[in-house]
């Protein structure tokens, strides 16, 4: 598929998808004309590597990892090496503290609302 089709089918840009192969994120072949023609499986592979960008995980990092990672096109070419999983268990560790801080603020937003709710209906 041509990298419009692409862009349309994970809902990301073109421009983004260009830097993902600059990155060594994403592969394509060349069409003879000069076109990027993308296999099928690079659908999970950009909403894959979206789902890494959105936990905050950086392009080398992610580079690394994508090698690992089981894809819909069979499993990982390569066995993930000890610092990797090392540095991986601190992203999750990261993540886990990033969960727990938007769980304490949504905690005071039901607050402030369940607050706001309560004085609205006893006509004060």
């Amino acid at each position: 598929m041509r990298i419009g089709e692409l862009a349309r089918r994970t809902g990301v840009s073109e421009r983004s998808l260009r830097y993902y192969e600059a990155q060594g994120l994403l592969t394509s072949d060349r069409t003879p004309g000069g076109h990027r023609d993308y296999a099928e499986g690079a659908i999970d592979r950009v909403i894959r590597i979206q789902e890494f960008y959105a936990a905050g995980i950086s392009s080398p990092k992610i580079a690394e990892l994508l090698p690992c990672v089981r894809d819909v096109d069979g499993g990982p070419s390569e066995i993930a090496t000890p610092r990797l999983v090392d540095d991986l268990s601190v992203e999750r560790d990261r993540i886990d503290r990033k969960i727990d801080e938007l769980r304490r603020s949504r905690e005071v937003l039901d607050d402030v609302i369940a607050t706001a709710a309560g004085e609205g209906t006893d006509g004060s």
